[in-house]
């Protein structure tokens, strides 16, 4: 990021020497305002690539994702700042330097992203770990994390078996270490020893991790590694001691004001920019509904602490899309979504009602999604610690929202409480900023939306 910066604030200066190219004194004039200038224009482009993922760890999309993004932060970008110009005249660079900046820098970050990504997919530039344990636990990493993208950071050297696990890894990964764990693992460039065995009653080697935890090399617990990696709590891998005892789960009553803070200034801006879009909305389903029929569409979801609300969105089914009293998943091509309805579920404008429901305190901005008390009921008896949760505020949009696609089943929701609760554990302000930004990414590719 700091380098695409550089780079990004010098395609301000280079497109101002090609379009004034001859015109010392206009070049002359442009070099006194550019040190604040450029910066500017870097700080927006960057911020719009942060919003469509481009800075994600785990962005699973090959070359031509990655450049159709690009190309839509740019354009995202270049829409920011010609409006940031209106309100801050001073900044104004001119359509054409502007415009080449852009060409510019969308080249520039091109090219060097196509050396990054090739240094950093070398095994040399990743920290190389080896796994204490070859059992069923352990095999989760191969598992789950085969992808390039899930250990781009990272490399398994091996697997060591420990005790008397039965090995569940492919054998050509096992090591048997002949000497001393520290020495041996200082031999073979160990950056850190993940610990996951099946069984660990009097099997660990304690004190020659205390060593290689002296020598600098970090010493991690399987589910603490994997939450890390995976930006996700396996249920499978933890117990009730870690979940008490580790660290998050931070209510306190200071984040607890930053939040509420945080929520109702978003909430509030948000409703300033989308006026026109939800009276756009409103004439929309008033033409297609015709007179009588409801604009907006109430139903009970469960807030925090298991409290239920209604929730409050436009309507985008039918008025008797329920009839027979039956709760039902939204299915994809769903007959009773309406022509209104499938557009305004694609580009998410029917969650904007949801702002006053945010303002009233029974959502925030950022948070699991509320769920229908029939589905919480039933994942409450098939899913362990869903009810943890709840012990936040539901949002408008969430981690989980980001990092998996719509939920029409008992087994999806399993896979979303995993995420949510890595947001629970884990959320703060920035994390709360980072989930923001990257939602514009939702919003304009419609992904997961029905």
């Amino acid at each position: 990021m700091l380098i695409e910066f550089v780079l990004l604030m010098a395609s301000v200066y280079a497109a101002v020497v090609l379009r004034y190219w001859g015109d010392a004194d206009t070049q002359s004039m442009f070099g006194h305002t550019l040190h604040w200038r450029a910066p500017l224009v870097a700080i927006v482009l960057i911020f719009s690539m942060t919003a469509l993922g481009l800075y994600e760890v785990h962005l699973r999309a090959g070359w031509l994702g990655r450049l159709s993004r690009q190309g839509a932060a740019f354009l995202l970008g270049g829409v920011t700042l010609t409006v940031l110009y209106y309100v801050l005249p001073q900044a104004y660079l001119g359509r054409g330097v502007l415009g080449i900046a852009l060409i510019f820098g969308y080249a520039a970050v091109t090219l060097w992203r196509m050396v990054f990504m090739g240094l950093v997919d070398a095994d040399l530039f990743k920290r190389h770990i080896v796994l204490l344990g070859a059992g069923q636990r352990a095999a989760e990493v191969t598992r789950e994390m085969r992808r390039k993208t899930d250990q781009r950071g990272f490399k398994v050297l091996g697997y060591v078996p420990v005790g008397g696990d039965s090995v569940a890894v492919p054998a050509g990964m096992l090591l048997h270490p002949d000497i001393p764990l520290c020495e041996w693992a200082t031999r073979l460039g160990v950056d850190e020893i993940v610990v996951g065995p099946d069984d660990r009653r009097g099997t660990l080697a304690v004190d020659g991790l205390l060593e290689c935890k002296r020598r600098g090399m970090a010493v991690t617990e399987l589910s603490e590694f994997f939450e890390r990696e995976a930006g996700k709590i396996k249920m499978d891998l933890t117990n009730p001691s870690w979940l008490v005892f580790s660290e998050g789960f931070n209510i306190s009553p200071t984040r607890r004001m930053i939040k509420r803070a945080f929520d109702v200034a978003v909430a509030m801006l948000v409703l300033v920019l989308s006026w026109p879009l939800m009276l756009l909305t409103t004439l929309a389903i008033r033409l297609e509904s015709g007179r009588g029929a409801p604009i907006l569409y109430r139903q009970e979801r469960v807030g925090e602490n298991g409290k239920p609300f209604q929730v409050i969105k436009f309507r985008s089914m039918g008025t008797d899309a329920e009839r027979d009293g039956v709760a039902r998943w939204a299915a994809r091509n769903d007959d009773r979504v309406t022509r209104v309805g499938r557009f305004i579920r694609k580009v998410r404008l029917d969650e904007l009602p949801q702002l006053w429901n945010v303002l009233r305190g029974d959502m925030s901005i950022i948070g699991p999604r509320p769920e229908r008390p029939q589905f919480v009921d039933e994942f409450n008896t098939r899913i362990r610690y869903y009810w943890l949760r709840h012990c936040v505020k539901p949002g408008l949009t969430g981690w989980a929202q980001l990092r998996y696609a719509y939920g029409s089943s008992v087994e999806d929701a399993e896979e979303k409480l995993k995420f949510d609760l890595f947001y629970v554990k884990n959320h703060n302000l920035v994390f709360d900023l980072a989930i923001l930004v990257q939602t514009v990414e939702v919003v304009l590719f419609g992904r997961g939306a029905r």
